[in-house]
């Protein structure tokens, strides 16, 4: 079986939901064949990356970058899976009140450095989430999620 970590930081009730929507998407009934696994940002080890075949990254954009649960999820990571996790799926999704440009760039630059494989736009939010904001939440945990069953 396929397992998507999910790993986020959620101070905020806006994240909580996109966070949400995530998860609905990727636990689908036709994806019976993956486990989706959350993990808050700052309790995610290298091994919980280790053991996954695919990631999703929330974090907020706090003062134009990454949250700091999520830069040391990153900082913790990196050295630890950089050879063995080159070209796993992965999504983000950021929300900042004003402008997420800072996160996005620095979310790219790490995971560029980590050659994981992007199989879905980044999901950037800025201010209260509409449904436009949910649906494309819940189509990146689904689009990840498929792409981790065999072709």
């Amino acid at each position: 079986m396929a397992r998507l970590l999910v790993v986020h930081h959620t101070p905020s009730p806006a994240l909580h939901t996109l966070f949400e929507r995530v998860l609905d998407g990727a636990d689908q009934p036709e994806l019976g064949d993956v486990e989706v696994v959350s993990r808050a940002a700052l309790a995610t080890t290298a091994s919980d990356v280790l053991a996954a075949d695919g990631y999703v990254i929330g974090s907020p954009a706090n003062l134009g970058y990454l949250s700091g649960a999520v830069k040391h999820f990153f900082d913790t990571i990196y050295y630890p899976c950089l050879a063995e996790t080159i070209g796993r799926p992965h999504g983000l999704y950021l929300h900042g009140n004003d402008d997420c440009t800072g996160a996005l760039r620095a979310a790219e630059t790490i995971i560029t450095g980590l050659r994981w494989r992007a199989v879905a736009e980044p999901v950037v939010v800025t201010g209260a989430p509409g449904q436009d904001d949910l649906d494309r939440c819940w189509e990146l945990g689904a689009v990840v999620a498929a792409n981790l069953l065999d072709p």
